[in-house]
């Protein structure tokens, strides 16, 4: 399944433990949808979150996310582990 890196730009910033419930609230919706939500990083002063996640399309992803907390990515991009 493909591998996919969102990025998140939250302007005026954003709390490392707001990213958290998201990502909970991701992980509780993901298996519905196929996906797998990984890891993810967060620059609270900058606003930026970056999603690791394995998910049949980008689509199925952007869904988990508007589904479980509204924030759909900015951009998302196809990588590979190496």
């Amino acid at each position: 399944m493909p591998l996919y890196m969102d990025v998140h730009n939250i302007e005026g910033g954003v709390s490392a433990a707001d990213v958290e419930a998201a990502h909970q609230a991701d992980l509780a919706r993901q298996a519905e949808h196929g996906v797998d939500y990984r890891h993810y990083w967060v620059d609270e002063k900058a606003g930026k979150i970056f999603c690791l996640v394995e998910a049949p399309t980008p689509e199925a992803a952007h869904t988990v996310h508007r589904e479980a907390h509204g924030l759909v990515a900015d951009e998302i991009f196809e990588v590979s582990e190496h």
